[in-house]
């Protein structure tokens, strides 16, 4: 029995430890943090909760088919619950426009909204379906091992239907009129780390997933899809570990041979898959001699995708105006992320994500509601430095709030700032960026780093840093990716004995 050992407990590296323990090989996970799921990080403030990580969930039978795979039943683990309304967007001139994977609905509101849009909104989906159809064949089931893996001549021909040199904010412009509405659909680069007006239209595809196929929450909290994939590994046989650091990845003749943690034990292991942001975890636990195609100066050279500034906060009340996605438009989206991506600066008049789970499930909040509340922030400076004074700029953003009427400080029951540089201490996120490379460049956004080592054999790649990208069904599709061809691999050998 071959014996694995993942570096990292995020929904990647959680999705391979449940596909390989079902399949035979020995599996130990190693998480230096206390919880498992990553960013998908329960953040508890009295009665109120919150889910740190992804807050929008979609594909809910990518994270089924992890169960599903084991012949346990996902319905004994996860109750996703559809979203009708999923994100009410609020703009600057006091109207709101729904998001709805109800296309009458969509084209109900259209029509007052932006009437050549209504017109538009069915070939709209027909072709953003059409790019994900092509992603969903071509690209997602792809594990990437070496430069010869992108050669594939199907690959470049589907690579030439995505529309990749057209940016996404280009794309958006083809099919609505109304400034406002194009600037609610450009946010979905953000969920990519990046800026529609630099990311290809490729991406656009994002919109396919919640306007086509819809927006779930997890009953009980996002949160619970961790909990299901570590608690199927378990019963799989594999061995997590929380609260256990890796210091090094062991290798030997240009083989991944083991691990050694913190407090200098060494674990062996056949091969090593690390589930971590490939551009500070591989460095801190490979020595740069030992990986050529991925030296320092070749991630200095990355562009960072955006980061973070959150506040989760909890009220004595639940706000009429609030739905359970909600975004607040700056006036001005294109300085916005000119500010973050040109300048590295926070903007001096965000746009603003509140999630409020509350209004779909009282349970995780049953005295008021649970906002986490989100703005776009740029990565840290190279010299790991952050750009603000946290609080002062916490309250321009309750400022920014109030003048759409929400707020805040009225009701303020519980509340905690969380910068970039919490993301990259308690991460290991490269400069505290959410996604790794950013996909401005058309060479990041889909030549994004292998899933296997180019230096060093039997070490393998998980996460939102390497393909297919970033996105908590993206995420887990890598873990799957990468545990399919470990365990097809092993299958070939034994064949040829």
């Amino acid at each position: 029995m071959k014996k694995i050992v993942i570096v990292g407990g995020g929904l990647g590296g959680l999705s391979s430890a449940v596909t390989l323990a079902h399949a035979g090989f020995d599996v130990e996970l190693f998480e230096k943090n206390n919880h498992l799921g990553g960013k998908l990080m329960p953040v508890k403030l009295g009665s109120y909760h919150f889910d740190f990580g992804p807050n929008t969930i979609t594909m809910p039978d990518v994270f089924n088919s992890v169960i599903s795979q084991t012949g346990e039943s996902p319905q004994d683990y996860l109750n996703f619950i559809p979203l009708e309304v999923h994100t009410r967007n609020h703009f600057p001139d006091g109207r709101a426009f729904d998001f709805t994977n109800n296309q009458q609905q969509m084209i109900y509101q259209l029509q007052s909204f932006d009437p050549v849009a209504a017109e538009k909104y069915k070939a709209f989906i027909k072709e953003i379906s059409r790019l994900y159809a092509l992603s969903k064949r071509y690209f997602f089931p792809v594990t990437f091992q070496s430069w010869r893996d992108y050669l594939s001549p199907s690959l470049g021909f589907a690579l030439l239907q995505v529309r990749p040199a057209e940016s996404m904010h280009h794309f958006f412009q083809r099919y609505f009129t109304e400034p406002y509405l194009v600037q609610a659909f450009d946010r979905y680069a953000t969920y990519i780390g990046s800026s529609p007006y630099r990311a290809p239209a490729t991406f656009s595809m994002i919109a396919y997933l919640e306007l086509v196929e819809g927006v779930y929450y997890t009953k009980g909290g996002n949160t619970g899809i961790a909990d299901a994939f570590a608690a199927v590994a378990r019963k799989s046989g594999a061995r997590l570990h929380t609260g256990t650091e890796v210091a090094k990845i062991v290798t030997a003749d240009k083989k991944a041979v083991g691990i050694e943690l913190a407090d200098g034990t060494h674990v062996a292991a056949d091969l090593v898959i690390l589930n971590g942001d490939l551009l500070s975890a591989f460095p801190a636990l490979v020595e740069e001699a030992k990986r050529p195609s991925l030296s320092d100066a070749k991630v200095a050279a990355f562009e960072p995708s955006i980061s973070a500034f959150v506040i989760t906060v909890g009220l004595t009340k639940r706000l009429d105006i609030l739905k359970h996605h909600n975004v607040f438009f700056s006036s001005n989206y294109q300085k916005e992320f000119s500010d973050l991506f040109e300048a590295s600066a926070y903007s001096d008049e965000p746009t603003v994500y509140i999630s409020n789970s509350s209004y779909t499930d009282s349970s995780v909040s049953p005295d008021g509601d649970n906002l986490f509340i989100l703005v776009n922030a740029p990565a840290l400076t190279k010299q790991g430095h952050l750009q603000i004074d946290p609080e002062a700029y916490k309250e321009r953003i309750y400022d920014f709030l109030f003048s759409y009427g929400v707020d805040i400080r009225s009701y303020l029951a519980e509340e905690k700032i969380f910068t970039p540089t919490f993301i990259r201490e308690k991460f290991g996120s490269f400069r505290g960026a959410l996604y790794g490379p950013s996909s401005n460049k058309r060479k990041d956004a889909f030549l994004r780093p292998a899933n296997a080592s180019r230096d060093i054999q039997n070490l393998y790649f998980v996460g939102g840093s390497t393909h297919p990208g970033g996105g908590s069904p993206m995420v887990v599709l890598s873990g799957l990716n990468v545990a399919e061809k470990i365990i097809s691999a092993s299958k070939k050998r034994v064949s040829l004995k």
